[in-house]
């Protein structure tokens, strides 16, 4: 079945960076665009990133573009969020994203939180 792992997240100062960790298993990880989204309490989940299989521009939340770069390593199975100059409002939790044969999977979440 479908599994997503994420990893990385953690506390960081303003300005810090994280990088996180999304590893995929359960389908043909080559095929399928991946995503990030994140999401604080009372609020909806919102995306943040994504990339697309076929090796098109990824997609970015406006508040993160120049800041955030999402890349794919396909023997691994593997994508990542590299997050530079992180701001108090990048706290958050978040989750990766695959949409395969038209169902959505997400991973359990990983905590990243942006305090001096």
């Amino acid at each position: 079945q479908v599994q997503l792992a994420e990893s990385g997240g953690g506390l960081v100062q303003p300005g810090g960076s994280l990088r996180l960790t999304c590893e995929a298993s359960g389908f043909t990880f080559s095929s399928y665009a991946m995503g990030w989204f994140r999401q604080v309490p009372g609020k909806e989940r919102e995306l943040v990133a994504r990339i697309f299989f076929n090796g098109g521009s990824p997609n970015y939340a406006d508040s993160v573009k120049g800041r955030f770069t999402i890349s794919r390593h396909r023997t691994k199975n593997t994508v990542y969020l590299q997050m530079n100059n992180l701001k108090p409002e990048d706290t958050a939790l978040y989750y990766c994203h695959a949409h395969v044969l038209q169902r959505d999977f997400w991973g359990q979440g990983t905590q990243v939180t942006v305090s001096s």
